[in-house]
């Protein structure tokens, strides 16, 4: 290969492009991003930066030796418009071409929107420039905000605005904030942490319009219920930015679908980061962002899939002056149970709390609230035992597949 293209300029792709340097690729390496900004870290949007405590320039991942090393050409603040696979090209919206041997698709996600216009006072949280307005809407005096939305990036911007002075209201369409991913009972831990932080949180409704025409003034419930709002902000997701490959013959839902080495159904194509769903799943956490450019960009230069980019899953979040870790793979009907710790009034005691979901017998996932030690030495153990599964899998696949097939005979 003499060209590779990274189209995503955000950490899965400055993960990749590291990894292409890092695996031998010294050809000419385009690095495209429709932001105008260079990649920078976007967990701290919805806490730190928000709150002030840091600043733009503590947010970078690059500096100017890391830029040196992977002596790449920037593309910055243009969009990519297509890819063209018989050209071997992406085309951007701007009308240029590049013409590539490999690409690493890396656009990652954008956030969802409600339906219709938003007056002004709706926000979403995603990026840099997202995270910019948001603040500075958050300076202007004491503020009534209604997040809508439960998950990671609602749960932490609502306790950023808690800490701010502002009067906090959290919105969850389900019967729990984070019911998919934790389970019930693990989910009504998480759902005491707002209770306890100070914001108030409704359930089990979702949200019908918003008020107010120029600025917003409230949220109007699927109940029936207004409440009443200078700021509002929008965490209910978000959807892979896919538009761009559509004609391209790439095998598209709900992301770039990708074996397990991030390899598509095109030769010299893979995808990484949000953007791709590998090996059936698509993960928007920072440890897959990661992750999964290694094997990838393997792949990638092997031209085939000899890594795999397997991983146990892993996310955390910040929440109200606490740290929420969880690692595994729960499922429906697994048994909860608390090791360390307690609950107070359903939330985690002042020590803490440590809980472990089971089957069988044996561990499949682990939550911690403020108990980083004991969970780090169950998450390396979870990664081994996922790590012998997997291995047994794939020794079980090619022994079915080196199994010689008689021809029946009467």
């Amino acid at each position: 290969m003499r060209t590779v293209t990274v189209v995503g300029a955000s950490l899965s792709g400055l993960y990749a492009a590291r990894e292409l340097r890092a695996q031998g690729f010294d050809g000419r390496l385009v690095i495209v991003g429709d932001e105008p900004h260079h990649p920078y870290d976007r967990p701290p949007l919805s806490k730190d930066f928000l709150t002030g405590r840091a600043d733009e320039d503590r947010l970078a991942l690059t500096d100017a030796e890391d830029a040196g090393a992977l002596d790449a050409e920037w593309l910055l603040g243009v969009r990519a418009g297509a890819l063209d696979p018989r050209a071997r090209a992406v085309v951007l919206a701007d009308g240029r071409t590049v013409t590539c041997d490999g690409v690493v698709i890396a656009t990652g996600a954008s956030a969802r929107r409600l339906p219709g216009p938003a007056p002004a006072g709706v926000h979403t949280l995603r990026t840099l420039d997202d995270a910019r307005a948001l603040r500075a809407e958050l300076t202007r005096g004491a503020r009534r905000v209604v997040v809508i939305g439960g998950g990671f990036i609602g749960a932490e911007t609502a306790s950023s605005c808690v800490a701010l002075g502002h009067r906090v209201t959290v919105v969850e369409a389900a019967p729990l904030p984070l019911l998919p991913q934790l389970g019930a009972e693990l989910a009504t831990v998480c759902a005491a942490l707002h209770r306890r932080g100070g914001a108030d949180l409704i359930t089990g409704t979702g949200v019908g319009a918003l008020r107010g025409t120029a600025a917003v003034t409230g949220v109007k419930l699927t109940d029936g219920r207004v409440l009443d709002a200078d700021v509002v902000v929008v965490g209910i997701g978000a959807a892979p930015n896919t538009a761009w490959l559509t004609g391209s013959t790439l095998a598209l839902r709900d992301g770039v679908l990708c074996d397990d080495g991030c390899a598509t159904a095109l030769p010299q194509v893979v995808a990484v980061g949000d953007v791709a769903r590998v090996g059936g799943i698509r993960a928007e956490h920072w440890t897959s962002a990661t992750e999964q450019p290694r094997a990838a960009v393997a792949n990638l230069l092997a031209g085939r899939t000899t890594h795999h980019a397997r991983s146990l899953p892993y996310f955390w979040s910040d929440q109200y002056g606490s740290r929420v870790q969880f690692a595994g793979r729960r499922l429906d009907g697994d048994t909860v149970r608390i090791v360390e710790g307690g609950l107070d009034d359903g939330a985690p005691g002042a020590d803490g709390l440590l809980a472990v979901c089971e089957r069988d017998g044996r561990t499949t996932a682990v939550l911690s609230v403020d108990r980083p030690r004991p969970f780090t030495r169950m998450r390396r153990e979870l990664a081994r035992q996922d790590d012998e599964t997997e291995r047994e899998r794939r020794e079980g696949q090619a022994a079915a597949l080196s199994v010689p097939h008689r021809r029946a005979t009467l």
